[in-house]
């Protein structure tokens, strides 16, 4: 039973307690240099009686290990990035490391000041799912890497950066979904979740190099949607696309528009839950019905899509191993067992449920 106090018992005292000089109960709650199991015995005993517990930050000051991973996620309320949190934490707690989390709205401004806190509370390792666009404004991430902390991208990669990164293949999941919808007897497939632009792109060169520049999930799932349309010599139409903001308002506001065309799109390809839930409102406003009038596919499968009615067909992202498998590679980094940089691709699955039919004659 621990000892009632108001100030925190010091090494000092704990090292007085077990008998044992200063630097032997240093090392011993410290967890470095060579204690005999005896003492240590002794020392962790009396550190129980008195309540002690070690400050992290003094210890990775003088040990150079703080056994705490930093983790910057876009957005830790979104599902996604709570599963692969989880995956993280599950790995991390089964090292005996703490996990520190940092969600930054997918603003860049955000992730460097993340990245600078975790850089101050001396992490032995950082993963992060970046808003970088390229190696020009990642400095922050070299900036980590030039302190000697392993850094791992998780969900997607920035071009040009010779960083791990754990990734699904976004592109042929987002190709393999579009096909569904053309194997159902669909032309007209409306791509909910594309370019922050405001001016529509109208020629095909225009639009990949615009997805191109900015976040790599979503210009390779852009790429997997005119795969698929090509494999069938569909020929390529701006307005099927949405621009602008990324939130559910500009997506309801864009799959309107698309309902508005004289030739309406059919079926409908979200990319993000923020753009199905946008499509779903925009179809229920105009007293559409999912699957009946128009199909509809989304990322990211949730207990919610199942449920819906009808229940809603999605791709399923591996998002708890996307979490431990990022851990791994990190690991292997700061045991020094890392071998060459590259994508660590895992596997999507379709889970194929009823918002998908034929189009309407």
């Amino acid at each position: 039973m621990t000892s009632e106090r108001s100030v925190p018992p010091t090494i000092s005292e704990v090292a007085e307690a077990a008998g044992v000089g200063r630097s032997t109960a240093a090392r011993t709650l410290g967890g470095y240099g060579y204690v005999s199991p005896e003492l240590r015995e002794r020392v962790l005993a009396a550190a129980e009686r008195l309540g002690y517990r070690a400050n992290a930050l003094a210890r990775s000051m003088s040990t150079g290990v703080s056994q705490t991973l930093g983790v910057i996620v876009a957005d830790i309320a979104n599902p996604f990035f709570g599963g692969v949190v989880r995956g993280i934490s599950d790995a991390s707690r089964a090292r005996g490391f703490d996990t520190l989390v940092l969600s930054t709205h997918e603003d860049l401004d955000e992730e460097i000041a993340a990245t600078n806190v975790l850089i101050d509370k001396r992490v032995d390792g950082i993963i992060v799912a970046s808003a970088a666009l390229d190696v020009a404004s990642a400095g922050h991430i070299e900036q980590a890497r030039a302190r000697d902390i392993p850094v791992v991208l998780v969900d997607r990669a920035v071009p040009g950066l010779d960083l791990d990164a754990v990734v699904i293949d976004n592109r042929a999941a987002a190709r393999e979904a579009v096909v569904r919808l053309l194997d159902a007897g669909h032309r007209r497939i409306g791509f909910v979740w594309g370019p922050p632009v405001q001016a529509r792109p109208r020629r095909r060169r225009e639009l990949i190099d615009i997805a191109s520049k900015n976040l790599w999930t979503d210009g390779e799932r852009l790429q997997g949607y005119l795969d698929a349309l090509d494999d069938e010599g569909i020929v390529f139409d701006a307005d099927l696309i949405m621009v602008g903001a990324k939130t559910e308002e500009n997506a309801q506001a864009e799959v309107t528009r698309m309902l508005d065309l004289p030739e309406a799109p059919t079926a409908l390809f979200c990319t993000e839950n923020d753009a199905m839930t946008g499509a779903l409102r925009a179809l229920r406003a105009r007293g559409l019905r999912v699957g009946a009038d128009v199909s509809l596919i989304g990322f990211d499968d949730s207990s919610w899509a199942a449920v819906m009615e009808p229940p809603l067909t999605m791709i399923e992202q591996p998002t708890l191993a996307l979490g431990a498998r990022a851990a791994e590679v990190l690991f292997a980094a700061i045991d020094g067992e890392a071998g060459s940089t590259g994508l660590h691709t895992l596997v999507t699955r379709f889970v194929d449920r009823a918002s998908v039919a034929p189009p309407p004659r």
